[in-house]
């Protein structure tokens, strides 16, 4: 009977799950994880679970939350007139890569479903921008040739009419092609632009399908991007989603990292041209003041374009000529903004035009660019006065000045996010239970995760640790090189040395290698040392310093014969590749991060204003859970075996380096010198 269901009763011995699937085995560590977290949401608790490689943590965060939404209800106002209606609780399972995403989606989700015998709804919940909005489409294609300058663009706007009546779900993602962002900026979803239950395609309008999907769900699946996003608009009193009760967050150890990228500001140069664009393109003649004639307007634009212009190649100058070499902004006022006020003024101009217009579709054209236009004035006015408290701010550049290229960021986060987290998060009247789960999350055999918590802001709830239920004794090991110079004192000599290193140990394993870098440009000098004797072994050389963006080279890797993959920071985590295709990690260098970034700079700078090391506090046990991840890569089934090789010798000689050794599962360890003929183990031994 369903009130008999419980977590060992779905995930245990002779449970559903086992009853359906012959070949599943039950994992203790997955049974007593499910049971943590069926506790904390039961009791309304807070947790940080660390889940080793293997556990299963992604069923045994989703049993308990389905069993939790399923069982409790909630109360909630139904309207303006203050009266209340119960519904299921709901649960937020927030996610920091795409292929999480839809592994939960599209396989755990259904399985489950087949196995509860429970009514629950889940959706994956995207931005609004990823959705088609019908009525921008048909407008865009009857102002084509107003608002699109080439064919190319043309040929995407019908494409995408002939996609429309296909699709599904209107989703960016299941378009088949790449449109131009123009084109899709002109047929999406958008808050602004939205005419709401007066559309003519209210009812089958793809974004409210997908928000009333949403808000009859029980389990909301979402990226940690939306999350905070969601967070940041609530400060505000407003919000992306639905009310949620209870928050899941896996891959967690990416939380400080999200959150501070979007509790912050990033305006770039580029937004303010491509907003200038869409009004007036005094190139191609397009945009909406060109259709309706505004000339007048048209000059204002000019005259926002120029002031835009010189603010950002005044901050710039004052980059090259005063600031700091990372770009970071220490006082307010850099520049005199002189870009904030004419955007205002043609805000209030589009205003008015917005208000002038008959045609409800044209008012909301202007209302759209009269929100944009205020909302990027007031973000340039934010950062120029530094309005955000205890805050880092900076400037970042890409492109060449000289080829007209340039695109400027300006960029602010706050130093301790954990600050915003406690506040918004923990605290929340609306979220009663926060889950948090990682493989990665101890930097060592500290259970209570002291670092991490000290990172996010909490001190309270339940810590859990549950191991990994493969045997690492029998399935890996590690090979520790001595001997190489010292890469921190020694830097060019080690650097130098690794290309013949790297090449031995490719040897050995026969290719089947990720070879785990800590910059693009010492991969990119390694893959140009090797990539003509990888050619001669016949070893596929997949680059992050070539042009496949990192889900082809993943693909490309897989399906190869001895592939060799060299990788940076996006390859450290959130990779799986179980199988022959990968017995062989090579680690080049211990993943300090460099304290160049100004919001790394900022934080160090205030542990030791407040008298403490910012490497031992901050950037060792940053590394070690780093190192952790990048480790993680190799064993991925219980069948998996090969090994994992650390070419750094600090690792050795250094007296923090037993705190990575003490940090990985125990197994064996080989000390190879780096004068010795060759390691004992043989390419046989992990294929």
């Amino acid at each position: 009977m369903s009130d008999e269901l419980t977590v060992d009763s779905i995930l245990g011995p002779g449970g559903s799950i086992s009853r359906r699937l012959s070949h599943y085995e039950p994992r203790q560590q997955q049974l007593d994880m499910a049971t943590g977290v069926a506790e904390a949401l039961g009791a309304n608790e807070f947790l940080i679970s660390e889940a080793g490689t293997g556990t299963g943590k992604s069923f045994a965060y989703l049993v308990p939350a389905i069993l939790h939404a399923t069982e409790s209800q909630v109360r909630e106002s139904s309207g303006p007139d203050g009266g209340e209606k119960s519904r299921s609780a709901r649960v937020l399972i927030s996610t920091h890569t795409i292929s999480l995403q839809e592994q939960l989606i599209s396989k755990d989700i259904p399985l489950l479903n087949s196995v509860i015998p429970r009514e629950f709804s889940a959706v994956l919940v995207k931005g609004r921008s990823n959705y088609l909005s019908l009525r921008r489409m048909e407008r865009a294609i009857s102002k084509a040739t107003s608002l699109l300058a080439t064919d190319h663009q043309h040929q995407q706007l019908r494409a995408i009419k002939k996609w429309s009546a296909e699709t599904g779900d209107g989703s960016l993602s299941s378009l088949p092609l790449k449109p131009d962002s123009l084109v899709w900026d002109e047929v999406a979803s958008d808050t602004g632009n939205c005419l709401r239950k007066a559309c003519p395609h209210h009812n089958d309008c793809f974004y409210f399908r997908a928000r009333r999907r949403a808000m009859n769900s029980q389990l909301m699946i979402v990226n940690h991007a939306m999350l905070f996003s969601d967070i940041a608009l609530r400060r505000q009193g407003v919000s992306l989603l639905p009310d949620y009760d209870a928050v899941i967050l896996d891959e967690c150890h990416t939380v400080e990292a999200v959150a501070g990228d979007h509790l912050g500001i990033r305006i770039t140069s580029g937004q303010f041209d491509y907003l200038f664009d869409r009004l007036y393109n005094d190139r191609s003649q397009k945009g909406l003041l060109v259709e309706k004639d505004l000339k007048s307007l048209q000059q204002k634009v000019e005259q926002c374009r120029f002031a835009a212009t010189n603010l950002f190649a005044d901050v710039l100058d004052w980059w090259e000529s005063e600031g700091r070499k990372n770009g970071r902004v220490e006082v307010a006022g850099i520049v005199e903004n002189a870009l904030s006020k004419p955007m205002e003024e043609l805000a209030q101009a589009l205003r008015r035009q917005a208000d002038a217009q008959k045609n409800e579709a044209d008012r909301k054209d202007f209302e759209s660019a009269y929100d944009r236009m205020l909302a990027l004035a007031g973000g340039v006015r934010q950062w120029l006065s530094q309005e955000l408290e205890r805050s880092v701010y900076w400037v970042e550049r890409t492109g060449s000045r000289r080829g007209g290229l340039d695109r400027v960021t300006l960029a602010a986060s706050p130093i301790h996010v954990g600050e915003v987290l406690r506040k918004e998060l923990f605290q929340s009247e609306m979220i009663k239970s926060v889950v948090m789960t990682s493989a990665t999350l101890a930097t060592g055999p500290d259970d209570n995760f002291s670092f991490y918590r000290s990172r996010i802001g909490l001190s309270g709830g339940k810590s859990l640790r549950v191991g990994s239920p493969f045997d690492y004794q029998l399935q890996a090991k590690l090979v520790v090189l001595t001997g190489l110079p010292d890469p921190s004192r020694e830097r060019q000599q080690f650097e130098r040395a690794l290309p013949e290193q790297i090449k031995r140990f490719l040897k050995q394993s026969d290719g089947h290698a990720f070879v785990l870098f800590t910059s693009y440009d010492l991969l990119r000098r390694c893959a140009d040392a090797l990539s003509g004797w990888l050619a001669q072994q016949q070893m596929p050389l997949f680059s992050q310093a070539g042009k496949q963006n990192r889900t082809q080279l993943l693909e490309a890797f897989r399906t190869s014969d001895r592939g060799v993959l060299f990788g940076t920071d996006s390859f450290w985590q959130g990779v799986d590749v179980p199988g022959d295709a990968l017995t062989n990690v090579i680690i080049t260098k211990l993943p300090f991060a460099v304290p160049d970034h100004p919001l790394l700079e900022a934080r160090l700078d205030e542990i030791r204003a407040s008298g403490g090391n910012p490497f031992v506090e901050y950037q060792l046990p940053e590394a070690v859970i780093k190192f952790r991840q990048g480790f993680g890569r190799l064993i991925r089934t219980a069948t998996d075996e090969g090994m994992v090789v650390v070419l750094d010798p600090r690792i050795q000689t250094k007296p923090y380096g037993r705190m990575f050794l003490e940090a990985l599962p125990d197994m064996k360890i080989e000390r190879v010198s780096v004068n010795s003929a060759q390691s004992a183990a043989r390419p046989q031994d992990y294929r």
